[in-house]
Formats: C-alpha cells, structure tokens, sequence
C-alpha cells in the first residue's frame, strides 16, 4: 500500500468513526455536515469542580514531564564549543514576514472604516507573515530553514494542513466545543470552504516551522537526544488494545459530547501511531528506547508555543472563536480556558506525524 493509500485510508477511518456512532443509535447525520456550522445544538455542562481538578492534574503531569524532559537536556546538552554553527545574517525576507505580521496584527485589532471589507480576512497574513519570520529566526540561528532547504516541501505542506484541519473542524461538529462568529452564515458552502481551508492552511507550516526553530537551541536538540532510554512493549497485543479503545472513544463523542471531549486531541494520535505499529512501520515513540525524547517534547512546545500567538491574535480580531468547554470553563487566557491549552501537547505530537512524511527529517541523527 503506498504512503498516500494508507493516509487516505486513515483518514477516511478516522472520519467515519463519529458518524457511525451517531448513526448506530438513530440520530439524525445532518447538523454535523452542515457548511458553514452555524448551528448550535449542544448543551454543554456546568462547570464542576471535580473535572476541573482531574483535567488540572493531567495538565499537570503533562508538564512536569515536558519540564522535566527539559532538565535532562539542559544537563546533558553539549559544550559551547560543540553547539550547532549560527548563520552569518538574518535574511531579507524574515524582515518582510515580521513586518507582514505586525502590520496585519494592528490592522486585525482595530475597526478602521476602510478596511473594514478585508477585516475578517486576516489571520491568514498574519501567519504568513510569522512563518516567514519564523524560518528567518531558524536560518539566521543554524544556517538553514524549512523553506531553504526545499520551499517546495514546505509549499506542499500548506494543503495538506488545510485537510488535516479540516478533520479537526469535522470532529468539533460532534462536541462543539468552539464555535466561529462575525458573518459567517451568510457566507456560502463553497466560499466558507474556500476562506476556511485557505486559513486552516497555516497550521501545519506554522508547527513544523516553530519545531525547526526549537531545534536550534542545542538543549532541545542534542540533550534531549541523549536521556535516558524507555522501554516499549514489542508485543502487538498493546498498539491493538489501544486502537480498539481510541477508536471506540471517538466512536462515542457524538453520544457523550461532555464527557469524552478530551478524544477529540488524543483519540487521532493514538490510532495513528498504533495503525503504524501493527503495520510494522516506525512510530515517533520509538525513538524514546534509545533515549531520543526529541520527536516527543519538542512538538509538544511548538504546538504549545503557536497555540499561544493562535489564541492571542484571535481575542481582539473580527472574526474570532470562542470556546464552550464542559466541566472546565473557567480561568482563560485569551478566549481559551486555562486547562484547554493541554489539547495541544497531542496535537504537537499528530502535526509531527502527519507533516514529516511532507517535510522531511527535521531531527538531526547525529545529534544522538
């Protein structure tokens, strides 16, 4: 089966799952296909103290380990002198990007009259504009950057990330737990799609751009690639165990919104990773039993760091989302609850798994 046969594959199981769960019980496929979704009819739960301290915790250890995963690098990162080359100058074109972004920055936060017709079309420049800078940063710190080393690469990745968003938007249908305002239900089908994909189409670059960054710093990159190593089951039994209940899980968001919001961010990685170990195909967990923590800790920082600048530029722009989260709503930052900002520690990971087979390697093998 060739690589584009086994994504499409997935990609259509991993769609198909919700769908079937609705259909099994008798509900109704309609409010969940509806373009663009205008349509509200998920009641969410109150806030509860309960879940808040269980999903606080989880967040917790999620970052004690990221942090803890940090120490290791720092502690075993190499001597100055061993540190990777820096570039000789900051190009011409991350001055471009950066004024780009902050340019369309100010201009998205305010209500000027004449720009009000090109006020719900921003985000796209601004992102265009940080991944240019982005890169810039990378190819002045070592030398080289995504879109150097081959543009057309990173120009591939910008469609693909539009779909892979695009699964995301289609398994927010069955919890709802954002939702988009400021004109979009007079829009048509095609032309919702048409400015939707156009701006999911960042989301990918801006990732892999930001962990190309973070392999810059050489705590990151060769520390982290030398902790210690962690042993993983070899038997098939385990990747079957959790496929079956990733993918019953997501199955059930439909019919359990409220309390299975979470799968939304986990359930995908973890299908993904197991569909490749039964296959026998290499996973990114693989590289933790030789001590390799880089396709790890490292996309879960450049998820977390975008997931910053993404809720930022969206809380005073025009068009905008806005959050309904069961149990936890509380406590923002941004138009984001506090404790959803844990749903991006998986994502980092499934925006690696998804964008390197476009890319490339971004880990340097002799850093180990």
């Amino acid at each position: 089966m060739t690589p584009i046969l086994q994504w499409t594959s997935c990609g259509v199981l991993l769609a198909s799952l919700p769908l079937l769960g609705i259909l099994v019980i008798g509900m109704a496929p309609w409010p969940y296909l509806e373009m663009p979704p205008t349509t509200r009819y998920v009641e969410h739960a109150g806030f509860s103290r309960f879940w808040f301290n269980l999903f606080a915790l989880i967040d917790i250890i999620m970052l004690l380990g990221l942090l803890y995963a940090v120490r290791c690098g720092i502690n075993r990162k190499p001597k100055p002198s061993l540190a990777q080359p820096r570039g000789a100058r900051f190009p011409w074109w991350g001055w471009l990007g950066l004024s780009i972004c902050l340019s369309v920055w100010f201009l998205a936060w305010n209500r000027f009259t004449w720009f009000r017709r090109f006020q719900p079309h921003t985000f796209f420049p601004i992102w265009m504009g940080f991944i240019l800078f982005i890169n810039a940063l990378t190819a002045k710190r070592r030398g080289h950057c995504l879109l150097s080393r081959n543009p057309g690469r990173l120009g591939l990745l910008f469609p693909v990330s539009a779909g892979f968003w695009w699964i995301f938007e289609y398994f927010n249908r069955f919890v709802q737990n954002w939702w988009y305002h400021t004109g979009i239900e007079h829009l048509g089908p095609w032309q919702y799609f048409f400015l939707a994909s156009l701006a999911f189409s960042t989301v990918l670059p801006a990732v892999l751009s930001m962990i190309d960054l973070l392999c810059t710093f050489p705590a990151l990159n060769r520390g982290l690639s030398r902790c210690r190593p962690l042993s993983l089951p070899e038997s098939k039994s385990v990747p079957a165990l959790l496929f079956a209940i990733a993918s019953t899980g997501l199955a059930l968001i439909g019919i359990f919104p409220d309390q299975l919001f979470a799968l939304l961010w986990v359930s995908p990685l973890v299908i993904i990773v197991s569909l490749q170990r039964l296959s026998g195909r290499p996973t990114l967990l693989q590289s933790l039993e030789n001590g390799d923590w880089r396709p790890i800790v490292i996309p879960a920082f450049g998820a977390l760091i975008c997931g910053f600048f993404w809720e930022m530029w969206n809380s005073l722009s025009l068009a905008k989302w806005s959050y309904t989260l069961p149990y936890v709503s509380c406590c923002q930052l941004f138009e984001m609850p506090i404790l959803g900002y844990g749903g991006y520690v998986p994502f980092g990971l499934e925006c690696l798994v998804v964008g390197l087979p476009v890319v490339g390697p971004l880990f340097d093998e002799q850093a180990s």
